[in-house]
């Protein structure tokens, strides 16, 4: 059961991207448990058809999963010197490529042993941090990570903020069934998000909204962070956001209201991903800065509440919902439209929210937001989370203030959310591998991308060697 702390608005993290990061770091926690904390060697297998062979270095599968495998949290300052520290710890690794045509293409495969005992494990990665384990020691298992289990004679604790609650009996799955369920009455679409949370996690009200409003914290601090100016060797992009915000101070921008203070958060948050900073995937760690950006900028400029971006922030997560429950927020699965489109939409019903809209128009928004990214693939430069995922993180925030206001003046989605989620579905099913996250199409294959690839290449191999900066310097 989809819950809005896990599966959209969250994890608390850092790193490139959630598939990647915080996914691994949650299936190297339960590796850990599973060998009772006593690791010697990894065999790590990938599948060559999937999508990991060509980004688990440079998008963080490695620093996540070697941050698990010690036991850290996703948002451990230690996490880019991880694979040091492993190795420090005495635990050989071992990396390949294999053939098995994985069903999956963010698939794990691990072999851990310490000398006296062996297990394996398969796990996948399913968008925005959260995972399934498919298989332990040969036996088909199914574990996201929220519950407690004893399995091969070792417990494997949760690894998500909101445990599972297999009696909770949910309000309901889809937009269609909220609508159904509100019947007309257009109680706002934050209200019914902590229903829904309340139910699913046996939480209080005040509990729901004091973890929002914590998250909101973060991300304010985040972007004040990303504006003062970030710095990390391994990136392509350098720090723009604070150039951004001297010439809107200046006035030499063009007059672009509420818009010009979004971007700038956009950015801002986007840099200290990039950076290694702590952020919040919401839905993704690609995807973390449009509906946060959007929402914070026009509640600062309304002059609102924390309060007020929390239950803003409540709403963009039910839509997230509505979208992880029949879909995917991964973008390997689903390109871009999967982690911009949802992060569009879920920012759009949150501006409404913000300015007192009906439910009807939050989730209207949501549909032309989501409408009008329909396709949208992803296609890192040289594998770094930066290139085109910044302007793309603009556009989806652009995108929600256009749509919020297109249904706050009663414009008509006319396509019901649900459907449009079904279609984005069908969609990308007909997206070549090649579209998905895997720096093999699109930009990442232009002549500009592939030499900033062989440029970022040989300056890792430097900083190996010890001839150059280490990731993390500047």
């Amino acid at each position: 059961m989809i819950s809005i702390f896990n599966d959209v608005i969250g994890p608390v993290m850092r790193g490139a991207s959630s598939s990647h990061c915080a996914a691994a770091l949650r299936i190297g926690r339960l590796a850990r448990d599973l060998m009772g904390g006593s690791i010697t060697h990894v065999l790590v297998e990938f599948d060559v058809h999937g999508s990991l062979p060509a980004t688990h270095t440079s998008q963080g599968s490695d620093m996540g999963l070697f941050g698990g495998l010690l036991g850290w949290d996703a948002a451990d300052a230690r996490l880019p010197l991880s694979p040091t520290h492993l190795q420090q710890a005495g635990v050989q690794v071992e990396i390949r490529y294999i053939d098995c045509h994985d069903p999956h293409p963010n698939t794990y495969r691990l072999t851990l042993s310490n000398g006296v005992e062996r297990h394996t494990m398969i796990a996948i990665s399913t968008g925005g941090g959260m995972i399934e384990v498919l298989e332990i020691d040969g036996a088909r298992v199914s574990l996201d990570g929220g519950a407690r289990v004893e399995i091969a004679g070792r417990v494997l604790h949760p690894v998500l903020p909101v445990q599972s609650n297999p009696q909770a009996v949910l309000p309901f799955r889809s937009c269609a069934e909220l609508m159904a369920l509100d019947g007309g009455r257009e109680i706002p679409l934050w209200r019914w998000a902590v229903e829904y949370e309340m139910a699913r996690g046996k939480l209080t009200d005040g509990a729901v909204h004091a973890m929002m409003v914590d998250i909101v914290r973060i991300l304010r601090a985040s972007i004040a962070e990303g504006i003062a100016g970030t710095s990390y060797a391994d990136r392509l992009l350098g720090h723009q956001s604070g150039k951004f915000a001297e010439q809107m101070a200046r006035g030499t921008l063009l007059d672009a209201g509420v818009l010009n203070r979004t971007v700038l958060y956009t950015t801002a948050l986007m840099e200290v991903k990039s950076a290694m900073g702590v952020i919040v995937a919401a839905p993704t760690a690609g995807a973390c800065a449009a509906l946060p950006a959007s929402c914070i900028a026009v509640a600062e400029c309304r002059e609102q509440s924390e309060d007020d971006m929390a239950r803003a922030m409540l709403a963009a997560g039910l839509i997230g919902v509505f979208i992880a429950g029949p879909w995917t927020f991964a973008a390997e699965v689903g390109g871009c439209q999967a982690e911009g489109g949802s992060a569009a939409a879920m920012a759009a019903a949150a501006l409404v929210t913000l300015a007192g809209g009906t439910l009807t128009q939050a989730t209207g928004a949501a549909s032309m937001a989501l409408q009008s990214m329909l396709g949208l693939i992803c296609d890192p430069v040289a594998a770094r989370v930066e290139i085109p995922c910044l302007g793309k993180n603009v556009i989806a925030a652009s995108n929600a203030v256009s749509c919020a206001n297109m249904a706050l003046a009663g414009f008509d989605a006319m396509i019901p959310f649900d459907e449009v989620v079904a279609a984005a579905a069908s969609v990308a099913e007909r997206m070549p591998r090649e579209h998905r996250c895997t720096a093999l199409g699109g930009l990442a294959t232009t002549p500009t991308a592939l030499r900033l690839s062989r440029e970022l290449a040989a300056r890792s191999a430097a900083a190996a060697s010890g001839l150059g900066s280490r990731p993390g310097d500047e």
